[in-house]
């Protein structure tokens, strides 16, 4: 397990967007990762109801990039390029909001990925309980040459 503190600093997302607790596992093609964010009342992504089943997808982008730069961190690159989400596909939401309790499971799978961006799939669970799925495509920006 990979607490917070080991990989925070290596994506964009800032304290209360910073939205996953911890990696439990991961590897070359997959990321699982628990979050208990839902449940706080400071969730930037929260509304009068709680959090909408949708930004549930925002929560898969985040296991994305956290994966993204574990594996740069691997290879030796001090801060992965960054990245901007261009697209989801195939968003299936089982429920309309979050549960209010327990942790959530979120886990990404690299589908393709090479210099100019990646792919990758998505769930999120609830007690082993699939909430939300999909896919979703990142694109790295080239840099702007002098």
């Amino acid at each position: 397990m990979l607490p917070k503190s080991d990989w925070a600093h290596l994506i964009p997302h800032a304290n209360g967007m910073c939205l996953l607790d911890a990696v439990l596992a991961w590897d070359a093609d997959t990321l699982h990762a628990s979050s208990e964010s839902h449940l706080r009342r400071g969730n930037p992504l929260r509304g009068p109801h709680g959090l909408h089943a949708v930004h549930l997808a925002e929560y898969g982008a985040q296991a994305m990039a956290v994966h993204g730069a574990l594996l740069a961190r691997a290879r030796g690159v001090e801060t992965a390029r960054p990245g901007m989400l261009v697209s989801l596909r195939d968003v299936r939401l089982q429920i309309e909001h979050v549960p209010t309790h327990g942790r959530l499971d979120v886990h990404a799978q690299c589908l393709y990925a090479d210099d100019a961006g990646a792919q990758y799939g998505f769930r999120v669970e609830h007690g082993g309980r699939l909430l939300a799925s999909g896919r979703a495509a990142v694109i790295h920006p080239q840099e702007a040459s002098p």
